[in-house]
């Protein structure tokens, strides 16, 4: 048993694919034994799901209880809370864990995750091994997630004083700073001109010897995502943060969540179409859940950001579970009664 356990974080924007790289960690795992710790965003767990329909755990009857979660919100808020008891039950099974993964949510700071494992109660039980940041390239050439990027680095070069960022520029530049690796996801899906673009930025925007590696569908090896050894805790103050200073931070008041159930089947393209329309509404960043699809035995994922959907089956409906759709919005100033309104009828 190592002095430490190792634990990588994996943070990065609302649908980069942080949960499709942990799943292909866990299923090509190369016999090491992972504890995944994911923060939701929302009322429904709906990654943690995802992770456990891997059914890597299923060889061993008591590894189920190695993915846990915390679903209130984010995770740099709520560190002392949840994070510190929760850590404590991991580093309880350290003998019988090689490595600890944490998912961070989509508006989760990492920098103030990885202060925690300062505190005396897990410094001497875990190190953070490395932060991996995960980029959607597609999201960032459409400019839907972060604004015109050349635009917005020249500004800041001519005027710093200028309010120019949002809040969720301000979180995308502090995901970079603390990264020991930046993995480009839908490279495929950029032009060739374009993605040469944004990998140039991003090399400009990272810490020296920061790499930036494409990943498809979360397809990259564990030795390349697992063994940084860097001590990240140690490092903070080389991994400038803009809450620096700050002891408590707050989320954009308008940022929230907010999850839908429907117990009647519903037709996949009708959903898309009224989601893309919904999209085009309201200040919608991201769309995730289940769907109970008429007259199929397979229980449907459903992944959306801006105007792609992406959907698969991912296993059977269980038969003591209930066949609903589950569906949480996360944007800004969404309410429930507009949300509901595109399902009437």
């Amino acid at each position: 048993m190592p002095a430490k356990l190792p634990v990588t974080v994996i943070t990065g924007f609302l649908g980069a694919g942080k949960t499709t790289l942990i799943r292909h960690l866990l299923q090509h795992n190369q016999g090491r034994r992972i504890a995944v710790l994911v923060n939701e965003f929302g009322e429904v767990g709906i990654d943690g799901d995802l992770l456990r329909s891997c059914q890597v755990c299923d060889e061993d009857e008591d590894s189920g209880s190695n993915i846990l979660e915390l679903a209130n919100g984010c995770l740099c808020c709520t560190v002392q809370e949840e994070f510190l008891p929760t850590m404590q039950e991991l580093l309880l099974r350290r003998d019988r864990l090689d490595n600890i993964v944490i998912e961070t949510s989509g508006l989760a700071l990492p920098k103030p995750l990885v202060q925690a494992f300062r505190w005396q109660e897990i410094r001497t039980g875990a190190t953070v091994d490395g932060v991996v940041t995960v980029v959607d390239c597609e999201a960032i050439a459409e400019d839907r997630l972060v604004s015109d990027l050349p635009a917005l680095e020249a500004q800041r070069q001519a005027d710093d004083s200028l309010e120019h960022e949002t809040p969720l520029e301000e979180l995308f530049e502090d995901q970079l700073n603390c990264a020991d690796m930046v993995l480009l996801t839908k490279c495929d899906r950029v032009a060739d001109d374009r993605y040469y673009q944004i990998r140039t930025w991003l090399e400009s925007q990272v810490r020296p010897g920061v790499k930036l590696v494409p990943c498809h569908q979360g397809e990259i090896e564990s030795s390349v995502l697992l063994g940084f050894n860097a001590s990240v805790e140690e490092d903070l103050e080389n991994r400038p943060s803009h809450h620096d200073g700050e002891h408590d931070h707050d989320h954009d008041d308008e940022i929230n969540s907010i999850c839908l159930t429907f117990d009647q089947p519903l037709n996949p393209k009708t959903l898309i179409q009224r989601l893309q329309n919904l999209v085009e509404r309201e200040e919608i960043y991201r769309i995730k859940g289940f769907v109970n699809v008429a007259n199929k035995p397979m229980r449907m994922v459903l992944q959306g950001v801006g105007q792609r959907f992406e959907s698969f089956f991912d296993r059977p409906w269980k038969p003591d579970e209930s066949r609903q759709t589950r569906l949480v919005f996360i944007g800004q100033g969404l309410e429930r009664e507009r949300l509901t309104g595109i399902f009437e009828g």
